[in-house]
């Protein structure tokens, strides 16, 4: 009867441990698919900062050529006032 029980339970720990295998691959590729979205994440985060840079510079650009436009408006008194 001892010999049953400890098989028993020998069994229920084999398969005990065969499942924390099974969760410790699925924990794996889950560790790894989440890595690879960090990634994307600030390769993205990245790449709006480059967008949000150069509408900036636009923006400055813009200024520039505003102020330009108005000083030779100015000189040439084409004002509407």
């Amino acid at each position: 009867m001892t010999d049953n029980i400890e098989n028993l339970i020998i069994e229920h720990l084999r398969a005990i441990r065969a499942k924390q295998s099974d969760q410790d691959e699925r924990l794996d590729r889950i560790e790894s698919r989440l890595n690879g979205l960090e990634v994307t994440v600030a390769g993205m985060r990245r790449d709006l900062a480059h967008m949000y840079a150069e509408v900036v510079e636009q923006r400055a650009d813009y200024d520039r050529l505003s102020a330009r436009v108005d000083r030779i408006e100015r000189r040439l008194d084409l004002r509407d006032e």
